[in-house]
């Protein structure tokens, strides 16, 4: 699949804004932290996948009631969904200049009930974009950080109508933001979610 930007101005998947506020001080200490350890920008984009994947449990594994949207609030409140931890980690990668696109596919939904739109992120790096899934690993589900090859939570299988969305997004698709917002918690959100773009 030929992934394609919504914007051909690359800097602006490096922009901050009121959802991937990678000018938050907590944002930007955790992302120092992080870099301490790396060599190059590989290795800290690997340290920041790994650290919202591993340290940030996804609400609907961990039973957690809180919306965040916010990636501070993703950080600081150590919860969200996967779009929530998507934004939180393009906001890491984008505190170190490596640009960072949020992007989508739709799937099929958990309890078997049509479809839901999951969100995940992609990553810069040698001229190519290269998408990777956050959203935390559990039975069944191996998402790992990988520049060669993908190496996602799901495959998406056509015949069941699930979609890998091309585009690449500088901002949260509004549909996802707004659906975030509205919701009071995660019991709500789970049926207001989006089941397409």
């Amino acid at each position: 699949m030929e992934l394609i930007q919504n914007t051909s101005d690359l800097s602006a998947y490096l922009a901050a804004d009121e959802v991937i506020d990678h000018h938050h001080p907590l944002v930007r200490e955790t992302a120092a932290q992080l870099a301490m350890g790396a060599v190059d920008s590989y290795a800290y984009a690997r340290a920041a996948y790994e650290f919202v994947r591993d340290t940030i449990p996804h609400s609907a594994d961990s039973g957690d009631p809180r919306v965040t949207w916010r990636a501070s609030a993703v950080l600081e409140q150590r919860t969200g969904i996967c779009y929530a931890k998507a934004h939180a980690l393009a906001a890491l990668l984008r505190a170190e200049d490596i640009p960072t696109a949020l992007c989508y596919q739709r799937l099929a939904h958990d309890d078997g009930g049509g479809h839901v739109v999951h969100g995940l992120v992609a990553v810069r790096f040698n001229g190519a974009w290269h998408r990777q899934d956050p959203r935390g690993n559990k039975a069944g589900v191996d998402a790992r950080f990988s520049l060669d090859g993908e190496r996602l939570a799901w495959v998406p299988d056509p015949e069941s109508n699930e979609v890998d969305y091309p585009v690449l997004y500088a901002e949260p698709h509004p549909a996802v933001l707004g659906v975030l917002k509205a919701a009071p918690d995660r019991p709500y959100l789970w049926k207001t979610l989006p089941t397409a773009l």
